[in-house]
């Protein structure tokens, strides 16, 4: 009778274990899964922050083109305007000129502020654009996880 029931703790012993062991290895493997996921989901982020910084970048750089662009003609109309109005025959002329050129002057710049302001609002939008989905994806990603 001992050896009877010896066998059947054994046995009830070995089934615990072996439950025991599958569970940690089934545990293991869903660990493993996991990380894989996440890092996968950080690789992809990462590449959507590169991809962003470098259309930002580049959207920057237009922009900063297109400002000094401005400023140089500016300057330039500006320095000829000064030219002209220096070589007025009277005030009446000087005064109609410097009335002309303030007024075209402001037009063109509320034209190139608005142009300007297009720009970065175009850079912003295609900067973005990379990172639009990577919140909904964190969100799957765990929904999936704990599904």
């Amino acid at each position: 009778m001992t050896k009877a029931k010896t066998t059947r703790e054994e046995t009830g012993a070995d089934s615990a274990q072996h439950d025991g062991a599958a569970a940690l290895r089934g545990g293991f493997e869903k660990a493993i899964d996991n990380y894989e996921a996440a890092f996968a989901f950080g690789r992809d982020t990462l590449d959507a922050c590169v991809t962003s910084a470098t259309l930002a970048g580049k959207g920057l750089e237009k922009l900063n083109g297109e400002i000094f662009g401005y400023s140089k003609r500016a300057l330039e109309e500006s320095i000829a305007a000064a030219r002209t109005l220096v070589a007025a025959k009277s005030v009446q002329q000087a005064f109609e000129f410097q009335t002309g050129f303030a007024k075209s002057a402001l037009e063109t710049y509320l034209g190139e502020v608005s142009r300007f302001g297009e720009l970065a609002s175009a850079t912003a939008r295609e900067s973005a654009a990379p990172l639009k989905g990577r919140a909904k994806a964190w969100l799957d990603l765990v929904d999936a996880r704990l599904a």
